[in-house]
């Protein structure tokens, strides 16, 4: 039996239209073998939180070029909490500050990609972390 591939939800909050770099990463985790769902843009935190929980994926990844990443995500991650969802690898990338990165991990965010990180590094993350948990359920 073939090994399920990891599926990662990507998402951007808000008003932020900037899609170039979701694009590439999507793209980055399809070539590394995974799936990927797109929410697109103007999407909610109710909204990210339902599709990854209807998507029954294993990955959120955030995009946020907007500067709005402190009152976004921690609405997402108090509805990760709220659903009970807590079994997500939670991502966030973009043009985030290293105050505003610190403060989201704090809140539950397992890691902050700011620009420049590579796309490998980013697939690497998310594997490394896939193999913990498939090691640790196994």
């Amino acid at each position: 039996m073939a090994e399920r591939k990891i599926r990662v939800l990507l998402a951007k909050l808000g008003l932020d239209s900037h899609t170039v770099g979701v694009t590439v990463i999507a793209q980055s985790l399809r070539d590394a073998g995974m799936e990927v769902i797109y929410t697109g843009l103007r999407q909610t935190p109710d909204m990210v939180v339902q599709a990854a929980i209807q998507e029954d994926v294993d990955v959120i990844g955030i995009s946020s070029l907007s500067g709005a990443q402190m009152q976004h995500i921690p609405k997402v991650l108090d509805k990760l909490r709220e659903e009970g969802v807590d079994d997500k690898l939670v991502v966030v990338g973009g043009v985030i500050p290293d105050e505003d990165a610190a403060s989201l991990v704090a809140s539950g965010v397992d890691r902050v990609f700011t620009m420049g990180a590579k796309t490998s590094e980013i697939a690497d993350f998310i594997r490394e972390w896939w193999d913990g948990r498939q090691s640790r359920s196994a």
